[in-house]
């Protein structure tokens, strides 16, 4: 069955690119888990969210209507709009990941050999290692002091920065290297960041080092021991753009996942009065395996609905159960564009195209689904009268021909509780590589389907 492109049944598109523009602002903006929740909410409470610990303290009973936000160590987040129906009858939930592939810096990271000075990193998520080299890189994150002070790092991203980056064997002695597999051609060790090679004057030890340090501690003041207690990332340089002389795509980094997660906090900040409580949570670690205390696998999100139902004046352990278990997910991740140049990995009639819409993928895993959650044919038809109700484009997929590949999202962990969950997402060319490539139609219409699926009884 063959899907139309979404761009035709546009007039007017005006409303796609005021959208993507406000993604493209996000985008540029929010390179690290914590810049997107702290980005999401400083917005939410623009738009009317308050501090669920603030409700807490104070003892307010949440009713219909209100709504509130979670924080989870500055790397995760769970927003809620409460619904008319008691929560025990079910919420309606969009989960996305707010982590992406990257450069994570070591605990002790700064060297100097040959009088250059390095940082030495360790990459995370699924990466080819060969895309990460030769490019403009900064970096992002947070230096945590002995006293408890948080030092924001930022480097890179103003045009006025310098940007730092790895270097590559040169095309004259590669002889051997260009032998190599793809896997082994740039190997995890010798991902080290150049960002310095004038030394200190006077310094007789490591002074390419020491003048790196005096940087930081007169831009930053950090110390080299404030390594320890980092977070530190390497993520390409530079601001998301329009991709293609129509302008109808973006380039950015990081649009896994945050390319679901914009639109699914749009979703819900866009939501007024609903039949069942409606819920937008944005997670770490799914490239990883959506472990740790900000993962999916902890447990923030079922102890953060048990607190909202105590504050909504309704809470024991097994009213809990029976909110998860009658709740619904749209596990809101990307999915595999069809690339022309590679034609020979997807199955046409199952493969997701750019510009046909939200794509719904009923299992992903690898080889027998292993690994996925396999949604149920009752909940995907009522997803299919949701979207068709409002006007929504679909598409639906696989992640490539059966045994080529596989992957995996949140999906099977909120399936535990024996919610009806499916993944549901946006379609992404040259996924895990430091640009990513999105149709702007796509992204709009994941929102439109999204908020379709939150007002939804």
């Amino acid at each position: 069955m063959k899907t139309e492109n979404i761009w035709k049944k546009y007039k007017d598109k005006k409303p796609i690119f005021d959208f993507c523009d406000g993604y493209k602002e996000f985008m540029s903006l929010c390179k690290t888990e914590r810049e997107c929740t702290d980005e999401i909410i400083k917005q939410a409470e623009s738009a009317g969210f308050c501090n669920l610990e603030k409700v807490i303290e104070e003892g307010t009973r949440l009713k219909p209507g209100d709504k509130v936000y979670a924080n989870n160590m500055g790397k995760a987040l769970a927003l809620f709009v409460i619904g008319q129906e008691p929560i025990e009858k079910g919420m309606r939930i969009l989960g996305a990941h707010i982590d992406s592939p990257r450069l994570d810096l070591k605990q002790n990271p700064l060297y100097e050999e040959g009088e250059q000075a390095l940082l030495d990193t360790h990459y995370y998520g699924g990466v080819k290692k060969y895309q990460w080299v030769t490019l403009p890189m900064a970096l992002h994150g947070v230096a945590v002091k002995k006293d408890g002070t948080t030092v924001k790092v930022v480097l890179g991203e103003d045009p006025k920065d310098p940007v730092v980056g790895i270097t590559d064997l040169l095309i004259h002695l590669s002889a051997k290297q260009l032998e190599k597999n793809a896997k082994e051609v740039i190997e995890g060790e010798k991902l080290n960041v150049l960002v310095g090679s004038i030394p200190l004057q006077d310094e007789e030890t490591e002074p390419v080092k020491a003048q790196i340090l005096c940087i930081l501690k007169e831009k930053y003041q950090i110390e080299e021991e404030d390594f320890l207690s980092a977070e530190l990332e390497v993520v390409p340089a530079g601001p998301a753009r329009d991709f293609g002389l129509d302008r109808s795509m973006v380039m950015a980094y990081g649009h896994d996942d945050r390319v679901c997660a914009y639109p699914s906090y749009k979703a819900i900040e866009a939501t007024g009065q609903v039949k069942y409580t409606s819920v937008c949570l944005l997670v770490d670690k799914e490239e990883i395996g959506s472990v740790g205390a900000t993962g999916m696998e902890s447990k923030f999100f079922e102890n953060t609905v048990a607190e909202v139902m105590h504050a909504s004046g309704a809470y024991n352990e097994l009213l809990l159960r029976r909110a998860l278990k009658n709740s619904q997910m749209l596990s809101s991740d990307v999915s595999a564009a069809f690339d022309p140049n590679y034609p020979e990995v997807m199955e046409k009639n199952n493969a997701a195209y750019l510009g046909h819409g939200l794509t719904f993928n009923k299992y992903t895993g690898s080889r027998g689904k292993s690994g996925s959650n396999d949604a149920n044919p009752e909940y995907i038809a009522k997803l299919r009268r949701i979207m068709e109700e409002n006007n929504v484009s679909f598409q639906t997929a696989e992640l490539g021909k059966v045994d080529v590949g596989g992957g995996g999202t949140i999906a099977y962990i909120l399936a535990r509780y024996d919610m009806e969950v499916i993944d549901s997402g946006v379609a992404v060319l040259n996924m895990h590589a430091p640009w990513e490539i999105a149709s702007k139609a796509d992204i709009y219409e994941a929102f439109l389907g999204y908020q379709a699926f939150l007002k939804s009884e």
